[in-house]
């Protein structure tokens, strides 16, 4: 089954606090998107070139709580206290034409395929019941869109385009065999650390600054 790169996803204390960043980062101004009624979120957009795209998102306070956790691990007591500090580059997101046999064919649990929507747009999200990130944001999501085009074609083009993922991890041969089983294994490059080290992912993307990089681990940010 084909999947594809789909998107990337910053998480924020604030959509300000997300704009800012990647203002400062990669040097545009990412427009707004919209609310998730269903998530209690809302997000601001832009592409990354070849159907991709980068998502900021934050909780939206000015929306009612929702009964369920919502995505991303945004209620993450640790997940917030990164963001709360910097914005974080938390996970990534594949597409594919058909989420429920994607997840009988994955090693790993996707979630339980969720409907949701963002104005006239709607997709399938595999989403897990505690909203966590799936290996602590290492492994995607998996989303399968309800359109007949990628909504990345509607989204600005600021010049930025993704070069890249890379994830690091100290069990590489248990993260590429989760990868494999979602055909996304050629996503991505996954590289070894040394046990007892935070896996980090580490995005390349060309800017009108130049080659610039998001990463989920502040110290890698500095780093790298």
């Amino acid at each position: 089954m084909r999947v594809e790169m789909d998107h990337l996803v910053i998480g924020a204390a604030s959509l300000k606090q997300g704009v800012d960043y990647v203002k400062d980062l990669l040097g545009v101004d990412i427009p707004y998107g919209g609310a998730h009624i269903k998530m209690g979120t809302h997000n601001h957009l832009m592409q990354l070139g070849n159907h991709t795209f980068l998502e900021v998102i934050a909780i939206d306070h000015d929306l009612e709580s929702p009964d369920h956790p919502r995505w991303y691990g945004l209620d993450d007591p640790f997940v917030r206290q990164q963001i709360d500090i910097e914005p974080t580059l938390l996970t990534w997101v594949i597409n594919t034409k058909n989420l429920i046999e994607l997840g009988k064919r994955a090693v790993f649990s996707l979630g339980r395929a969720e409907l949701i929507s963002r104005g006239e747009l709607s997709w399938y999200f595999g989403l897990p019941e505690d909203g966590r990130l799936l290996a602590g944001g290492m492994l995607p999501y998996a989303i399968e869109w309800q359109t007949d085009i990628h909504p990345s074609l509607d989204m600005a083009d600021l010049g930025c385009k993704l070069r890249g993922l890379e994830i690091y991890h100290p069990n590489s041969l248990w993260l590429k065999h989760a990868l494999e089983s979602v055909g996304a294994s050629g996503l991505v490059e996954v590289k070894d650390l040394p046990k007892n080290v935070t896996p980090c992912l580490i995005a390349h993307i060309s800017t009108p600054l130049g080659i610039r990089k998001l990463s989920s681990h502040r110290v890698f940010n500095k780093a790298m």
